[in-house]
């Protein structure tokens, strides 16, 4: 079969609109529309139980009804693109963000970028987390240009919504919303054995996005303290450390340290 024939019959798989693809036919030479169609929807149900298990709690938010016809469309137009399921669905919070039915849930896109985090951090490259006690190897003179190396796991996810405690409270049998309806970030990360999601200090965020940006110690808490009273260098430092966020210390741009 052509590559072309191959694309034509993945489109046709995940639109119902596209004709069956004349490659597929009975023994007599007869387009066989009736096992086709049956092929498509198991791919269908399949690729729609594969969304579901990555976001659990994205389904639990909408319904189970909600969410197959929003799988429906997402397949539409986003194919797997890997033969790795733990793939499927990497763009699955920006499809929600433009989902015209599910607008009312304005928290719903990013609650679905947790549950990708959660999975792409659970396959993530094992590395042992940077330990505070390594920090005092940073001569004091170099601390303001050293740079702390990302854990490979890590994943800083800001939202006006408070996507951490939903998230959270959807973990167990009974759901409670959220006390305080205010913006959160959360930290996602593999440091150990288990994918943990913290919610993070409102004073710690911008310090923490810069130096999972790559910004040196200084800069990122000149940054956080212009914006923020309330930031503690050391606090929030020894915090994301112990968090597991970091793997090591960059004192140049050559190799950690």
């Amino acid at each position: 079969m052509s590559s072309d024939s191959l694309r034509s019959f993945a489109e046709a798989l995940l639109d119902p609109e596209r004709p069956v693809p004349d490659t597929v036919m009975t023994f007599r030479g007869d387009i066989d529309a009736v096992r086709f169609a049956v092929y498509r929807n198991n791919v269908h149900a399949g690729l729609t139980r594969a969304l579901a298990q990555r976001f659990p709690v994205t389904e639990r938010l909408v319904g189970k009804d909600f969410f197959a016809g929003m799988a429906r469309a997402y397949l539409q137009g986003h194919m797997p693109s890997s033969p790795l399921m733990f793939r499927h669905g990497d763009d699955f919070p920006d499809f929600a963000r433009s989902f015209e039915p599910a607008r009312g849930l304005a928290y719903l896109p990013d609650v679905a970028q947790i549950e990708a985090a959660w999975s792409r951090a659970y396959h993530a490259a094992d590395a042992a987390p940077l330990a505070a006690a390594e920090l005092a190897s940073i001569r004091p003179e170099m601390l303001p240009a050293s740079r702390l190396v990302p854990h490979p796991s890590a994943c800083l996810i800001r939202s006006q919504h408070p996507i951490g405690s939903i998230w959270a409270a959807h973990q167990k049998p009974t759901v409670v919303r959220p006390a305080d309806w205010r913006p959160e970030a959360v930290l996602v990360v593999r440091p150990d054995m288990a994918v943990v999601v913290h919610v993070l200090p409102p004073s710690d965020v911008l310090f923490a996005a810069a130096l999972l940006g790559g910004a040196a110690l200084g800069e990122a808490a000149e940054e956080a303290s212009g914006a923020d009273e309330q930031f503690d260098f050391g606090s929030a430092l020894l915090g994301l450390v112990g968090l597991g966020a970091f793997s090591g210390i960059q004192q140049d741009r050559g190799m950690p340290s």
